[in-house]
């Protein structure tokens, strides 16, 4: 990578889209629960002079939760956000943003009302000169503080309810490492109590629409602090593969020739830093993640335990995944059986879509094959290989949304685990996206898959399946409509025929004339069934 792109790289500094708000986290917003802040283009709050959107207050949904988290006024997240904010900016039309300053995913213009879809490709197929652009910008993000956000540090409690705020800076890519850490952290109960057993992007209904709107978020920010509005993240299609292709110097880092659990240092990973990582010291002492560093990335692809994770997943097992009709079932949790979203995120056996949290498939698998930072679900997003990875996963969602064709009332509306029906706003996601708006196919969110574009991938028949579902499940009525239908047809031919029989009987001068040929009496009539 030339010094002359980095260096012109690293001169752009734009806004970034993360959790808290910078304008909101001060103590008189958080005294007063609100969070409106202005619009650049009019002064307004919200832009509400220029009906971008206004201050209004926030509606939670009331629907019950599933009874995995039995606790309640114990965690910041719960309802999210209405412990730090109960009024924020509700943006109208295609308008989105913390202060409805951009445009809605899919759409652009100064007024947001022009339609784009963007293509994510396989990372394979970029030219060299795509691939480290690639490269080129996830280490800008590392190095490119962000304007818009910063994180907290301390719970609403520590903060005094508002009146001493808790915030600091950080970097883009950091942003998003510990904005996945603070959705799947522990419940601090006090002393040296947790609740372990809470984790609002994973193990329930959220976890394929919380990581298709974190992935978009990321996505965006690359756009914004490059300036390149054609960017998106590629995947990478881990099926059938025999080890970790994307782990080599020319891409996501290969292996330290001295230390095997290390970058090896002719990747500019190697000198990357990660944050959040260590759960069990924030547990102890009952503190947040405050994105200090904490080390180098750590992985050690294929040296994982065998007996959990023996390979890396294969195309068949996707392909059972994505036959499974049910988006959800039963408890909604990682003991769900015959669920997509529990055989995909990798806690039911993706050969029978039987719960076995013994054994890690699919997402999972790859995670727990990485060996490293990627394996610790806390601070996994601080191995790069997280974003591809999650990329490829979203593309199976994908899939499945396309083969099944789902209303968005199929996402469940209630009795889920804490943070995950519906109508549930994400945590920890300002402004506010619901869980069920991201139950929606890719296309109408402005982006697409490189292989779910292309002929050769079988759309015809993903076409098809749908139908062909249908018409296995109503056969058997088809086959018993054949036969009655067949029944009331020879019924009826029979009458016919019985009435022609009689007609021929009666006097020959109150016959019909049919025909003056003299092959009269050799003619006979057919019914054709």
């Amino acid at each position: 990578m030339s010094l002359l792109v980095m260096g012109f790289l690293l001169g752009i500094l734009q806004p970034c889209m993360g959790q808290f708000p910078r304008a909101c986290a001060n103590t008189e917003n958080l005294l007063r629960k609100e969070c409106c802040p202005p619009w650049d283009g009019d002064g307004s709050p919200c832009g509400q002079l220029s009906r971008r959107g206004s201050c209004q207050s926030i509606l939670l949904s009331q629907a019950p939760l599933g009874p995995q988290f039995p606790f309640s006024g114990v965690d910041d997240r719960e309802d999210w956000p209405s412990v730090f904010y109960n009024r924020t900016c509700q943006c109208r039309g295609n308008f989105m943003g913390f202060n409805c300053g951009e445009c809605k995913f899919g759409f652009s213009g100064a007024d947001c009302t022009q339609r784009r879809v963007r293509t994510r490709r396989n990372i394979f197929r970029l030219s060299t000169r795509e691939k480290d652009k690639f490269l080129a910008y996830l280490n800008l993000a590392k190095s490119t503080p962000s304007r818009d956000y910063v994180i907290a540090t301390g719970t609403y409690a520590q903060m005094n309810n508002g009146s001493n705020p808790m915030f600091r800076n950080i970097n883009v890519y950091d942003l998003f490492v510990w904005m996945h850490y603070y959705a799947s952290r522990d419940t601090l109960l006090g002393g040296t109590n947790v609740w372990r057993d809470i984790d609002f992007a994973h193990e329930a209904p959220g976890f394929l629409p919380w990581h298709r709107a974190f992935l978009l978020l990321w996505e965006r920010e690359i756009q914004k602090i490059t300036g390149d509005e054609d960017f998106t993240i590629p995947y990478w299609d881990w099926r059938d593969a025999a080890f970790c292709e994307v782990c080599t110097n020319e891409y996501l880092g290969g292996r330290h020739p001295a230390n095997p659990n290390l970058l090896s240092p002719a990747s500019f990973f190697s000198s990357w830093q990660v944050i959040c990582t260590r759960s069990e010291e924030y547990n102890s002492q009952q503190a947040l993640c405050n994105a200090t560093s904490e080390g180098p990335i750590l992985r050690n692809p294929g040296n994982n335990d065998k007996s959990r994770t023996p390979r890396l997943p294969s195309s068949a097992e996707v392909e059972f995944c994505l036959s499974l009709s049910q988006y959800e079932s039963g408890t909604m949790d990682k003991m769900a059986n015959y669920s997509f979203r529990n055989t995909l995120e990798g806690f039911a056996d993706p050969r029978t879509a039987i719960s076995n949290i013994s054994q890690s498939g699919l997402h999972n698998a790859l995670h727990i094959y990485m060996n490293g930072s990627m394996s610790q679900v806390q601070g996994s997003a601080n191995d790069p290989i997280f974003v591809v990875h999650h990329a490829f996963v979203d593309s199976i969602f994908e899939r499945w949304l396309r083969r099944h064709r789902p209303l968005r009332e199929i996402y469940p509306a209630a009795n889920a685990p804490i943070g995950h029906n519906r109508e549930n706003y994400m945590v920890p996601f300002i402004p506010l996206y619901r869980n069920g708006e991201f139950f929606i196919p890719s296309r109408e969110l402005g982006y697409d898959y490189q292989y779910l574009e292309e002929p050769e991938f079988g759309s015809f028949q993903d076409f098809l399946i749908p139908y062909l579902e249908q018409a296995r499940q109503i056969w058997p009525w088809l086959v018993g409509a054949a036969v009655i239908g067949g029944i009331i047809a020879a019924l009826l031919t029979g009458i016919a025929l019985a009435c022609r029989k009689k007609r021929r009987e009666t006097s020959p001068e109150i016959q019909p004339l049919l025909t003056e040929s003299e092959d009269y009496n050799n003619m006979s009539y057919q019914s054709h069934l």
